[in-house]
């Protein structure tokens, strides 16, 4: 079983998917004239926006949950992984990655913000609206929800709990079973609590975990401040084929660079448009900024902490399938989390296990709860025209995430992260094909940002204006808002 899906895991991740990955952002960054270069003031300025309303959520709230989402063990024992089998140059991919991934990020998330709804009371968006709605693909919509559901409820969910497991039962011998009931009853209280609780959750585990988090990785660094210079040199080099013990990998350190840098960010695949398209904003644009934003912060500035604690105090390994065991600095240590616990407890000797365990379980549950919302707003647009059934659909699909989060403690780690990359990958692929097709609005709607801007307003979306149809929701808001405007 387990071969077959390692097959089918490199099937998906195949060379030609990945430099599709690059070609596409590079796109974006051309037509969108490096947005997101020219636009980092707007992104740190809206990011800070607290309107928030009965149906939607405010700005810092939206990439509060975004970044739960892209926060996760990927930041940790993903950046593990992609030196091991990528080396250093690894890291420097996984920066590509996250600059053109931010360019497509834009585009997704503005799209997410254009053809968003508002059902039951609360706005939804994400792919399925915006294929359905901006392709009028009502089929390739509803495979894509589908798919969400099976990948982030199910598959990505497994991956969550299933570190959180081994982390704890490794760090203080307590039995699978008991973390499971535990996270059950945890994960429980915060998603039969809405929509709102679940943002609020979000806004305050966020900030605390990554501030924490990023403390003690400048501790280390200021630790080894002196090795910062040769570790920029040994990353570039490496990235290049320069270096002479990891020249014969540069295709390695391409491949898991960019796969597991998407893994982290996921930019792209669309998963990450969900929250953005639930901000109360007044124009998309302004949270495809924001958005991008988080790309950054969770690749350049998360990730890039881990690889420099890992690369600075040497504690890794890299074992090429190709050329064989490079380095051995470590022996008998699997690549993963435990490369960061070592390169910790170089500097807080004894500290590094606690503070490893603590951040994944912070960086796993709040996943877990993106996850859910992601699952959620799927089934949301599967469901939206029922008659009747729908909160019975909602009660089934939260016990059936329940019980994945019970079983993923359980799982073998391999079969977890074979499972999540196969459904992450599948995402990706439907929405690639569909931002190539779809891009267009986006750059009218940014175009329309700038425009407005200059002129010294606070820009206001009118699809009619810009010509975009079936933008049903920003249509009936922008017409209240002038009829509003007239009777004053």
């Amino acid at each position: 079983m387990e071969s077959f899906l390692n097959w089918v895991s490199g099937l998906v991740w195949n060379q030609y998917f990945i430099y599709c990955f690059l070609a596409t952002g590079l796109g974006f960054t051309i037509a969108t004239r490096c947005v997101q270069v020219t636009h980092l003031k707007d992104m740190f300025h809206y990011m800070f926006n607290r309107e928030t309303s009965k149906s939607g959520v405010s700005s810092f709230q939206a990439i509060s949950l975004s970044l739960g989402s892209r926060i996760g063990t990927g930041n940790i024992a993903g950046v593990a992984t992609a030196i091991a089998l990528g080396g250093p140059g690894a890291v420097f991919w996984m920066w590509v990655m996250a600059f053109f991934g931010a360019a497509t990020s834009f585009i997704e998330t503005t799209l997410a913000q254009i053809y968003k709804s508002k059902i039951d009371g609360e706005y939804r968006g994400g792919p399925p609206f915006y294929i359905e709605k901006g392709l009028g693909f009502k089929k390739y919509a509803l495979v894509y929800a589908a798919l969400t559901i099976v990948a982030n409820g199910f598959f990505l969910m497994n991956i969550q709990s299933n570190t959180i497991a081994v982390s704890v039962k490794a760090a203080f011998s307590i039995h699978p079973m008991f973390i499971g009931a535990f996270l059950v009853i945890l994960f429980s209280l915060v998603i039969f609590g809405g929509v709102k609780r679940i943002a609020k959750t979000a806004e305050l585990l966020v900030p605390i975990m990554a501030i924490g988090y990023m403390i003690v990785c400048f501790i280390v660094l200021f630790a080894n401040a002196s090795a910062i210079p040769d570790v920029f040199s040994l990353i570039i080099s490496s990235a290049f084929g320069a270096d002479a013990t990891f020249g014969g990998i540069i295709g390695s350190a391409i491949a898991w660079g960019v796969q597991r840098g998407f893994f982290s960010n996921a930019a792209g695949s669309g998963g990450e448009t969900y929250e953005g398209a639930a901000a109360e904003v007044s124009h998309p644009a302004k949270q495809g900024l924001v958005q991008s934003l988080a790309v950054y912060f969770d690749t350049w500035v998360i990730c890039s902490a881990s690889a420099f604690m890992i690369l600075m105090t040497g504690m890794f390994n890299v074992n090429n399938e190709n050329s064989g065991q490079l380095v051995t600095n470590i022996p008998g240590v699997e690549a993963g989390a435990v490369y960061v616990q070592l390169s910790i407890d170089q500097v807080l000797p004894g500290f590094g296990y606690t503070f490893l365990v603590i951040s994944l379980f912070f960086f796993c549950f709040t996943t877990m709860i993106s996850y859910y919302y992601k699952s959620e707003t799927s089934l949301a647009f599967i469901t939206r025209k029922w008659k009747r059934g729908t909160s019975t659909a909602v009660k089934i699909l939260k016990f059936l995430i329940l019980v994945f989060v019970f079983t993923g403690t359980a799982v073998a780690s391999s079969i977890a992260w074979t499972l999540g990359d196969i459904g992450l990958g599948g995402m990706a692929y439907l929405n690639i094909l569909v931002l190539i097709l779809l891009f267009k609005p986006a750059l009218k709607v940014l175009k329309d940002f700038n425009e407005q801007k200059k002129a010294g307003k606070d820009p206001v979306f009118d699809p009619l204006k810009l010509g975009i149809k079936h933008a049903d929701f920003w249509e009936k808001e922008y017409i209240q808002e002038e009829e509003k405007r007239k009777a004053q």
